[in-house]
């Protein structure tokens, strides 16, 4: 697909989906009928306990945001408080590590997709603190890092697999709501396949201390790289990174500007340029994010969120200045990008992987034809994707 016909097709296909109409919201019962459908198997929602969640959604009777907040940490610190009283009659790691999870779960439910009131912000801290209980009772570790940096302080959690001796290091992070105690999916995944796991807080989101747009956030990216190459137990000349949803974005402009420091870069679901414009953002925004909870007005809630921004608008004018085109990056060398998506999706353009692919270094890619945001393809198990870019990442992260 040649570049003039690939923004030709999706300023075509924006303008015809964009409407004159409001962000929308999902209604109440709407999302409680979303969450029930993925309680205990699919999503964020996985890892909880649907007769909980169950319990949980009776409760609720609002979208107000402290609400939601508030019923589902009621159960995180029951849980949280079970925990306690296990670790003082000695209980072993792994049911200890189980519990305080189970704990974890609820809270940061509780502030998802991102905490944007003083009930969501609290049930974060919750959130992080029963992660972090948890952490000494993991299989590896947890380490928790904290990096001076410009004056304030980064924040990572490091795990090394058992039994490696000093195995290559993936440097991963989510989208807006996937923040760096979300990923313990894809990091069991990685060690089991004797990769170490570097988990850091996309900007804007988490504990990072710098805003998605801020250039500081690209000299963060570069000080957590440098901090794996001075370490001793992981090989820090053998590192790539994985960016989720929104962050897809940052793991593609790092295999521009970090290009002889990384092995490989995924890009998942992410924009890098058509997906920064108004064409594709109005609709997205507005009657788009098909698979976001709580619907469009909560993706922009969480996008703004994380740049430092109120209003559609105020993103609408801020965006395009991210662009790789913008930032004079999309024609340089690169380290090896893999773009992975779903030809539906709605929150991030399927245009930007072939955008990518007809420009600088040469890429690789896998788009599901049937799938929506991340790949994510109904009727396929959900780990399907990320096993192919584990794989992926084994191969370029192999001596």
């Amino acid at each position: 697909m040649r570049l003039k016909s690939t923004l030709a097709a999706c300023a075509a296909l924006c303008a015809l989906a964009a409407p004159a109409a409001a962000v929308e919201w999902r209604a109440l019962n709407e999302v409680k009928a979303f969450v029930l459908e993925r309680a205990g198997h699919r999503g964020a929602f996985a890892g909880v306990k649907k007769e909980d969640v169950e319990a949980i959604l009776k409760n609720i009777n609002s979208l107000e945001r402290d609400e939601w907040a508030r019923e589902w940490c009621k159960i995180g610190l029951e849980y949280e408080a079970q925990g306690d009283a296990r670790a003082k009659a000695g209980a072993s790691a792994k049911e200890l590590a189980d519990i305080y999870q189970l704990a974890f779960n609820y809270c940061m439910l509780g502030r998802y997709p991102t905490a944007s009131s003083p009930g969501k912000k609290e049930a974060y801290q919750h959130s992080v603190r029963q992660y972090r209980k948890a952490g000494p009772h993991l299989d590896p570790p947890l380490q928790v890092i904290e990096i001076p940096f410009e004056g304030k302080k980064l924040v990572g959690y490091l795990r090394v697999p058992k039994g490696v001796t000093k195995p290559p290091v993936v440097m991963n992070w989510g989208g807006v709501d996937g923040w760096k105690e979300d990923r313990e999916r894809p990091n069991q995944r990685l060690m089991r396949a004797g990769m170490a796991t570097f988990t850091v807080d996309l900007p804007g989101t988490g504990q990072s201390p710098v805003l998605y747009g801020d250039p500081a956030a690209e000299r963060a990216y570069s000080a957590f790289i440098d901090f794996l190459e001075k370490r001793g137990d992981v090989d820090g000349g053998r590192v790539a990174v994985w960016g989720g949803s929104f962050g897809g974005y940052w793991a593609a402009r790092l295999a521009y500007t970090e290009a002889k420091r990384l092995k490989g870069a995924v890009f998942q679901g992410g924009n890098v340029h058509l997906g920064y414009q108004k064409e594709w953002l109005v609709p997205a925004f507005t009657t788009g994010g098909a698979t976001y909870l709580f619907g469009a007005g909560s993706l922009l809630e969480a996008r703004n969120q994380a740049m430092g921004l109120k209003t559609m608008e105020e993103f609408l004018e801020a965006a395009p200045k991210l662009s790789l085109v913008t930032l004079g990056l999309i024609d340089k060398p690169s380290a090896p990008i893999l773009g992975v998506n779903g030809k539906l999706d709605d929150q991030a353009p399927v245009a930007d992987i072939y955008f990518l692919m007809e420009h600088g270094s040469p890429k690789e890619a896998r788009v599901y034809p049937k799938g929506f945001h991340m790949g994510a393809t109904p009727g396929m198990p959900e780990d399907e994707v990320a096993n192919m870019i584990t794989q992926w990442l084994q191969t370029k992260l192999a001596k």
